[in-house]
């Protein structure tokens, strides 16, 4: 019997979430039959789900076989956000000049969901606004090929957050570029919005790389 593949892109996000949460911590062993468990699906979409997520670099191989969450490679990480700044750039521009009004008329409501999740603190809300309002954009940019692209860099992307957040790394001020960035969109302004989503990503890959630097030069502590 075939697994939909909605249900494996449901225990891909799930294993994901557990990541990024710090519930599976680099290193950890993953033990499909508890995931199958916890979920309370079968072990094939589990077992179809981690493969996903090993092509994507987010688990790799144990030396005595299984899957192990794989460490974050910081030069990896800079590679996947110079190319979220071009895509991105793209997203913003072609958003602002196709769907000005509907960003205008809809997007306040995401930018005010993103400071409430900030507000309460809870890693998994600041991911998932933060996801939903990109998300938003690719949608108003009318390319189909934009969200697909960026499936593989998000999922990578939910780690970093993830682990910056964990550690009470919050950038302060990452709505407030939200809201200026929909500020350009809603106006219309293609090349504003680019030129500042470009920013928006080169500075939040300053800002989480320059953490998880100094998260790998502390010494370890009993």
């Amino acid at each position: 019997m075939a697994v939909q593949p909605k249900l494996v892109e449901l225990v891909q996000d799930a294993i994901l979430a557990e990541i990024a949460a710090g519930k599976l911590a680099p290193g950890e062993r993953i033990v499909q039959e508890q995931i199958a468990k916890d979920l309370g699906v079968p072990r094939q979409p589990v077992q179809q789900a981690l493969q996903v997520l090993r092509s994507m670099g987010v688990l790799c191989e144990a030396a005595d076989r299984g899957l192990l969450v794989a460490p974050l490679d910081l030069e990896h990480v800079r590679n996947m956000y110079d190319m979220r700044a071009v895509i991105e750039g793209l997203a913003f521009r072609k958003a602002a000049e196709r769907n000005a009004s509907r960003a205008a008329s809809e997007g306040p409501a995401l930018i005010a969901a993103g400071r409430r999740a900030v507000a309460r603190g809870a890693v998994a809300d600041m991911i998932e606004a933060d996801v939903a309002f990109h998300d938003f954009i690719y949608e108003l940019s009318g390319n189909p090929l934009v969200a697909p692209a960026m499936d593989a860099h998000w999922t990578n992307t939910q780690r970093v957050m993830g682990e910056v957040l964990l550690r009470d790394e919050t950038p302060r001020d990452v709505w407030d570029q939200h809201e200026a960035l929909l500020a350009a969109v809603a106006a219309g302004d293609g090349p504003a919005a680019e030129r500042l989503a470009r920013h928006h990503v080169d500075q939040a890959a300053d800002f989480m790389i320059a953490r998880l630097q100094r998260e790998s030069e502390e010494p370890d502590t009993l």
